[in-house]
C-alpha cells in the first residue's frame, strides 16, 4: 500500500470539519467513496459525526443490493447511514449523466444544513477527466479549472478530501484493509462519454505520459487562479450596469465596454440568474444582434430554456413559456382574489387611497384582456389617456403588457392591473377604499 494515503495524509484537509455540525458523506458503495468512508471512520474525533449517505438513482436493477450492502458496510464501521430515493429520469435537453448528477446533488443539498459538511470522493483521476471533458466541449478558464477540493453546498460546505490522490493509490488502499465494494456494470459502457476517456483514452495516454493527471491537475490549479481574478474583474464591471430590482443590464454602459469585457460581463449575469454557461457563438449573436437592435424590442436569442431581448437601454434575460393569457371573467361579489391568468391573481386590498368600497360593492365587476384602444383619465391629470402611451410612458416592456388585467366596473374600466386606477372610481378617503396587487406565482424573469 501507498504510503501517501492514509487517515493521517487527508487529516489536514479533514480538519476543516472541525467547526462543522454533521460530516455527510456521499456513498455509492463503489471502491471510491468506500475507501474514503473507511478513511473517515478510522478517525476517531470524526466518527461520531458521520453519516453515511447512499442516493438511490432508480436507474440499475442491482441498486436496491447496492443500498443493502451500503447500509451494512456502514454499520460495520460504526456510523450512521441514510438512503436518499431519486428520480433521476433525464428531461428535455439533459443527458443521462446530467441527469443523474442533477438529481443526487439536489437530493444531498436537502440534508446539509448550516456548518454541516458534504464529503466526495472524487480523486485525481477524475480532475484529468473533467478537464479533458471540458476542454473538448470548448470550455473557458471556468470550465479548464475543474473540481475545487472546497466549495459552498446547499447551506453547508463540499469538500473533496482524495482530490490530490491517485486512483492508484485509492486501489491500492482498498487491497491492503480487504474492503469489499460493488461494480457498477455501466461503468463499462462507452455510451458514456467519461467512461470512453477513463476506459480507452486515459490508459493510452499515462503509457506516454505516467504523471498525466499530476500535470493536468497542476494546469487547474494555474486555471483556478486566473479565473479568482478574472472573476474579481468581471464582477466589478458588471455591477457597475446590472439593475438589482428587475435583474436587468444597462444596455448604453454595456456598449461603453469593450468587445472582450462586453463577453464577459454577459456571462457573468447569466451565471448570477443561475443559468449555463453559454457558448461563443451565443455571446457573439447577442453582441452583434441585440445590443445594436432598436430600443422598441428587437429581436431575440434563445438558449437553453431562456430568451434574451432588449427594451429601450435594458437587456432583460426571460424564461421561454406561453405569454400569459388574461381570461375574461366576472369577478364574484364578495370575492376577494380571483385568478386572471394560469400564473397571476388579483386581490382587493384595504387601502386608502384607492377605489372607493362602496362603489366597489355596488358594482357588477369584470376582469377583461387587453383588445386595443382602451383609454384611461387618471386623477390629478387632465384628458384621457391611451393605455398604450401609458405603458411607453411607464417603461413597461411590450411582451408584459397583455398579461395585465384590466377590471372593469359596471361595464366602465376602473383600474389597469396594480399600476393605475381611473379618476373616475379614485377616492382619497381615509377609510373605506380599496387597492388591487397582482401576484405572478410564476415570473417570466429568470
Amino acid at each position: 500500500m501507498s504510503e501517501l494515503l492514509s487517515a493521517h495524509s487527508i487529516k489536514p484537509v479533514l480538519n476543516q470539519c472541525n467547526n462543522s455540525a454533521h460530516i455527510y458523506i456521499g456513498y455509492s458503495g463503489g471502491v471510491d467513496s468506500h475507501v474514503l468512508l473507511h478513511l473517515c471512520a478510522s478517525i476517531t474525533s470524526f466518527k461520531d459525526r458521520i453519516t453515511a449517505v447512499y442516493v438511490h438513482h432508480g436507474l440499475q436493477v442491482e441498486a436496491e443490493s447496492w443500498a443493502g450492502h451500503c447500509k451494512k458496510t456502514a454499520e460495520n464501521l460504526g456510523v450512521d447511514f441514510i438512503l436518499l430515493r431519486v428520480n433521476a429520469v433525464a428531461s428535455q435537453g439533459e443527458s443521462p449523466e446530467e441527469a443523474a448528477r442533477n438529481a443526487r446533488y439536489a437530493a444531498l443539498k436537502s440534508l446539509i444544513g448550516v456548518n454541516d459538511v458534504l464529503l466526495v470522493a472524487q480523486h485525481r483521476d477524475d480532475q484529468l477527466e473533467t478537464v479533458l471533458l471540458q476542454l473538448f466541449r470548448g470550455s473557458g478558464l471556468r470550465g479548464l479549472s475543474a473540481m475545487p477540493g472546497r466549495m459552498s453546498f446547499g447551506r453547508g460546505l463540499m469538500l473533496r478530501p482524495l482530490l490530490n490522490v491517485s486512483k492508484s493509490d485509492i486501489d491500492d488502499y482498498a487491497r491492503a484493509h480487504a474492503l469489499n465494494w460493488v461494480e457498477d456494470p455501466s461503468n463499462l459502457s462507452h455510451d458514456y462519454d467519461r467512461n470512453f476517456l477513463r476506459n480507452a483514452v486515459l490508459p493510452l495516454l499515462k503509457q506516454r505520459w505516467p504523471a498525466c493527471d499530476k500535470t493536468v491537475a497542476r494546469s487547474a490549479r494555474h486555471c483556478a487562479d486566473a479565473q479568482v481574478l478574472i472573476a474579481d474583474h468581471a464582477e466589478e464591471l458588471f455591477l457597475r450596469i446590472f439593475n438589482i430590482a428587475d435583474k436587468t443590464l444597462c444596455i448604453s454602459r454595456l456598449k461603453s465596454y469593450n468587445a472582450r469585457q462586453q463577453s464577459i460581463v454577459i456571462r457573468q449575469w447569466l451565471q448570477a440568474l443561475n443559468l449555463k454557461m453559454p457558448s461563443l457563438a451565443f455571446v457573439e449573436q447577442l453582441q452583434s444582434g441585440i445590443l445594436s437592435s432598436r430600443e422598441d424590442g428587437g429581436p431575440e436569442l434563445s438558449s437553453q430554456g431562456y430568451c434574451v431581448r432588449r427594451y429601450r437601454d435594458k437587456l432583460y434575460c426571460l424564461k421561454q413559456a406561453a405569454p400569459e393569457t388574461v381570461q375574461d371573467r366576472p369577478w364574484p361579489s364578495g370575492q376577494a382574489s380571483i385568478k386572471v391568468s394560469e400564473h397571476q391573481t388579483l386581490s382587493c386590498v384595504s387601502s386608502s387611497p384607492g377605489i372607493c368600497l362602496e362603489q366597489w360593492r355596488k358594482a357588477i365587476i369584470a376582469v377583461k384582456a387587453r383588445s386595443g384602444g382602451e383609454k384611461i383619465r387618471l386623477p390629478g391629470r387632465k384628458g384621457h389617456h391611451a393605455l398604450k402611451n401609458l405603458f411607453q410612458e411607464a417603461a413597461i416592456p411590450p411582451w408584459e403588457r397583455d398579461a395585465i388585467p384590466l377590471v372593469y366596473l359596471d361595464n366602465r374600466l376602473a383600474a389597469v392591473g396594480d399600476l393605475w386606477i381611473s379618476a373616475d372610481f379614485y377616492s382619497e378617503k381615509a377609510q373605506g377604499c380599496i387597492n388591487l396587487s397582482l401576484r405572478r406565482e410564476d415570473e417570466t424573469k429568470v
